[in-house]
Formats: C-alpha cells, structure tokens, sequence
C-alpha cells in the first residue's frame, strides 16, 4: 500500500503543467515511487516546484542542471528517461 505522501508526489507529478513534463517526471514517479526514501521524495518534491521549462531543459540535458539539483536523483531520473 502507498502512503499519503507518496500518493500525492505521484499525483503532482503526472500533473505538471506541461505534458511534457507529465510523461517524464510522472512516468519516472509511477515507477520508482515506492523505492525513493525520504531524502530523494524531498528532493523530488523541491524539483517540481521549479519551472516547468527548466526542468524539462534539465532532464533532457537541453541545459545543465544546476549544483542544487544535479544528485543521484536527477541521474535516476534522466537514466529512467533515457535522457543523461
């Protein structure tokens, strides 16, 4: 069973803003939500405060990704992607 929190995030997540994003950072969450432990669910969360184009730039390596976010989780994102 999810909890709460993670229910929410994979909800945020597949509801971004752009469609784009919905698909990358909804479809990562959809299937690694459950093995994140909390540090990565609150850098996952921090990251989908920020813009919608900046993000996408990031993951799909269009632009660097900046010190704060470029961890393990972003690379967990972009290899999920395909993208880094």
């Amino acid at each position: 069973m999810i909890d709460n929190r993670r229910k929410r995030i994979l909800f945020r997540s597949s509801h971004c803003g752009m469609k784009e994003n919905d698909i990358l950072l909804g479809g990562f969450a959809s299937a690694c939500i459950g093995e994140l432990n909390d540090a990565e669910l609150d850098a996952f969360e921090v990251l989908m405060e920020q813009s919608d184009i900046d993000v996408l730039k990031w993951v799909t390596g269009k632009a660097p990704v900046p010190g704060a976010f470029d961890g393990p989780l972003m690379q967990h994102i972009k290899k999920f992607n395909k993208t880094g």
